[in-house]
C-alpha cells in the first residue's frame, strides 16, 4: 500500500433541528462582526429563522445555477459594498457555489449550512459559467470552515429534488473509486457513503416528512463529498460540467441521468472497485444496484427530458474527450464518448 492521501481543514457539526445553535456557534469562534447570508429566495425565511440573533449586516438573495459570472460579480460587489468579515451560505449546491466564487477573491471565510445533498460544501472545489463554458478549479481559499448539518432544514426539499439531488451524491461516490487522486481512505470514504445514500434515499420516497431518511442520506452525502474532494474529478463529473455549461440543464437531474451510464462504461475496468460497490448498494453488481436504486425512486431518465437538444451530442462529446481526465479506467475515445452521451440524450438501458 502506497499512497498520500489530503484531509481537508473544516469542521462539521451534525445534529437535527440545532442549526441555529450550530451556526451561532461557529460565528463565534471565528470571532466575526458584519456577515453576509447567501441564499436563494427559496430559503430565504429558512435563513431568516436560523440567523435572526447573528451580526447579520446583508442577506444577498441573487443566485443562479452554474454561477454565471456576471453574478458572481454582483455577490462580490455586495460583500465589499457592506463590509463584510465572513460569509454564510444557506441552501444548495448554486448557493454554496456562490459563496465559494466570493471567497475565491476576497479570502472570507465560509460557514456552509446545506439545505441539500449537493456536497460542495465539504470540498474546495469553484466552479463559474461564463459564455456557456463551465471552469471548475480548486483553491484552499474556497473551503467553508465548517459546515452545520442539520437534516429538519431538507425537509422542505421535494421528494423528486431529493431524489435528484441524492444520486448527485452517490456519482461522487462513484468518481471516487477511481479519479485521478483516489486512494484506500477515500474509497472507504466513497463505499460507506454509497451504502448511507443508497438505505436512506428510498426512506425519503417513502416517508418525506420522517428526519430519519434524510439524516443518513445527508450522512452519506458529506462523506461522497469528502471522498470526491481527495479523489478529484472523474469523467463523470467532467461529462456533467460539460452539459451544465452548455446548455445550463439542471445541475443535480443531469448527474442522476448520466451516471448509470458512465458506470457501466467505466465498471469493466475495475473490477475489484465495482464489487465493493455492488456490494453498498446490495446487489451482485454495481449497474444492477444502481438500475435497481434508480427504479425505487423514480430517477430522472434522459438528457432530452432536462431539455439538452439532440443537435449539441457532437458537440459535447468532443468537449469531453478534450476535458477527460488521466487515468480513467476505460480509453476515452469520441464513437465510446458520442455513444454514451446519445444513450442518456435518449434515455435508454446503459451498457
Amino acid at each position: 500500500m502506497h499512497f498520500v492521501h489530503d484531509t481537508l481543514p473544516q469542521r462539521v457539526r451534525f445534529a437535527s433541528g440545532a442549526a441555529a445553535e450550530g451556526l451561532a456557534a461557529e460565528v463565534a469562534a471565528l470571532g466575526v462582526r458584519r456577515l453576509m447570508v447567501v441564499t436563494g429566495t427559496a430559503e430565504k425565511d429558512l435563513a431568516d429563522r436560523i440567523t435572526a440573533a447573528l451580526p447579520v449586516v446583508h442577506q444577498h438573495n441573487d443566485v443562479v445555477m452554474h454561477v454565471p459570472g456576471d453574478v458572481a460579480q454582483r455577490a462580490r460587489a455586495a460583500a465589499a459594498e457592506w463590509d463584510v468579515d465572513a460569509l454564510v451560505s444557506v441552501g444548495g449546491g448554486s448557493t454554496t457555489g456562490l459563496a465559494k466564487a466570493v471567497a475565491l477573491t476576497t479570502g472570507l471565510p465560509i460557514i456552509a449550512v446545506p439545505t441539500t445533498y449537493a456536497g460542495s460544501e465539504a470540498t474546495a472545489v469553484w466552479g463559474m459559467t461564463e459564455d456557456s463554458v463551465k471552469t471548475t478549479g480548486t483553491d484552499p481559499k474556497v473551503l467553508p470552515r465548517a459546515i452545520v448539518y442539520d437534516a429538519a432544514l431538507t425537509l422542505s426539499l421535494p421528494v423528486e429534488l431529493s431524489v435528484a439531488s441524492g444520486l448527485n451524491a452517490l456519482a461522487h461516490c462513484v468518481d471516487s473509486m477511481w479519479a485521478p487522486r483516489t486512494d484506500p481512505i477515500n474509497q472507504a470514504l466513497a463505499v460507506e457513503g454509497a451504502w448511507a445514500l443508497r438505505v436512506g434515499l428510498p426512506m425519503v420516497v417513502a416517508q418525506p416528512d420522517s428526519v430519519e431518511g434524510r439524516e443518513k442520506a445527508l450522512y452519506g452525502a458529506y462523506l461522497s463529498a469528502s471522498a470526491f474532494a481527495s479523489a478529484g474529478s472523474g469523467l463523470h463529473h467532467k461529462i456533467c460540467h460539460v452539459l451544465g455549461g452548455m446548455f445550463n440543464l439542471p445541475h443535480a437531474q443531469t448527474h442522476a441521468v448520466v451516471l448509470p451510464h458512465v458506470l457501466a462504461f467505466n465498471a469493466p475496468g475495475v473490477p475489484e472497485a465495482e464489487q465493493r460497490l455492488a456490494a453498498a448498494l446490495g446487489a451482485p453488481t454495481a449497474n444492477e444496484g444502481l438500475a435497481r436504486l434508480r427504479d425505487q425512486l423514480n430517477a430522472p431518465r434522459s438528457l432530452e427530458d432536462l431539455g439538452m437538444p439532440e443537435a449539441g451530442i457532437t458537440d459535447v462529446a468532443q468537449a469531453v474527450v478534450a476535458a477527460a481526465p488521466a487515468g480513467n479506467p476505460r480509453p476515452v475515445t469520441l464513437d465510446a464518448i458520442t455513444e454514451l452521451v446519445r444513450m442518456a440524450w435518449e434515455g435508454t438501458e446503459p451498457r
